[in-house]
């Protein structure tokens, strides 16, 4: 990686409107885009990650589109590394890069580097994997909630991997994961780096995901998830992330459809809202744009000077 190619990073939560700024930004300084979405890395999932068409591209790059397959494992390092390559082979053809997504923990990895964390411990993770198995995955982050707060309130309560992974981590080092890596948030920048993040009214964040579901869903997103399920086993990790995981429920338990929008709708929100909390806490943000920023001219036309002259110093 060349330490000197600067990027922007434009990050926030689901429905804030990050992909249709990053392509008029894009369009603006002639940049390439690299996504950190961890479900629009996976191919076939389409309709419900919103992953960009050809048509709203019209000709921008963008990178960390359809990826792997679903049965591929993909995580924090494995991304950093593609994105790495992608940024520095836009830099050889002399474009600027545009990192848009709202997977916190991806953008940090790109930007910081991984928290430097001891290597799987088979007799520890055996141990914690029973008793998750023997005692649900709710049980185990209750514990989580009593020794490390930090993690437990950045892990979903039935996320039974992530939260074996931090009680491993205590248990290994006598130190929480979430101090571990708030401490690397800290750390300072791998190249230069113009951070933004979308802060959206929370009001106006609801109304826009409530719409975006009812668009999905008329894109024939039931449809989608009808056609995974048919390739891959409902067990693979793509399909158990937020709102597929509800339509599986539908097709395969059947939950009725209403109340499967409903659920989709409020999962969605709640993972929204765990999204703007990440960025309004994440260290090294520099801009942060409301809603008034990014609809009003002025603003708009600033922010974009403010990225032209970061990409080109």
């Amino acid at each position: 990686m060349s330490a000197t190619t600067p990027i922007v990073v434009l990050a926030g939560p689901t429905g804030s409107g990050k992909t249709a700024l990053a392509l008029d930004l894009a369009r603006a300084i002639d940049a390439e885009i690299v996504g950190a979405d961890s479900i629009q890395v996976y191919r076939g999932f389409d309709v419900g990650s919103a992953k960009p068409t050809a048509a709203e591209l019209d000709g921008v790059t963008h990178h960390m589109l359809d990826v792997v397959d679903a049965d591929e494992a993909i995580d924090a390092m494995r991304y950093a590394g593609l994105a790495d390559a992608a940024i520095d082979a836009a830099a050889t053809r002399g474009r600027p890069s545009i990192v848009v997504g709202g997977t916190g923990l991806w953008i940090r990895a790109l930007v910081r580097g991984l928290v430097d964390l001891p290597a799987v411990d088979p007799d520890i993770r055996e141990r914690l994997e029973s008793e998750a198995r023997e005692q649900g995955a709710l049980a185990l982050h209750a514990r989580l909630v009593g020794v490390d707060p930090l993690a437990a309130a950045r892990i979903h309560p039935n996320d039974a991997l992530r939260i074996v992974r931090a009680l491993e981590v205590l248990e290994q080092t006598g130190t929480p994961l979430g101090e571990l890596r708030a401490k690397h948030a800290l750390g300072s920048s791998r190249r230069p780096t113009l951070f933004l993040a979308l802060e959206p009214p929370l009001d106006e964040l609801t109304r826009r995901i409530d719409a975006r579901v009812d668009a999905m869903i008329a894109s024939g997103w039931v449809d989608e998830v009808r056609g995974l399920r048919g390739r891959w086993s409902d067990s693979v990790r793509a399909l158990g992330s937020v709102g597929y995981r509800e339509w599986v429920m539908h097709l395969r338990d059947g939950v009725s459809y209403d109340e499967t929008v409903r659920a989709v709708k409020h999962t969605t929100r709640i993972y929204a809202r765990r999204q703007r909390n990440w960025f309004r806490a994440e260290p090294g943000v520099d801009i942060r744009l409301t809603e008034d920023d990014t609809s009003q001219d002025a603003a708009y036309a600033a922010t974009i000077d403010i990225v032209r002259r970061h990409v080109t110093r």
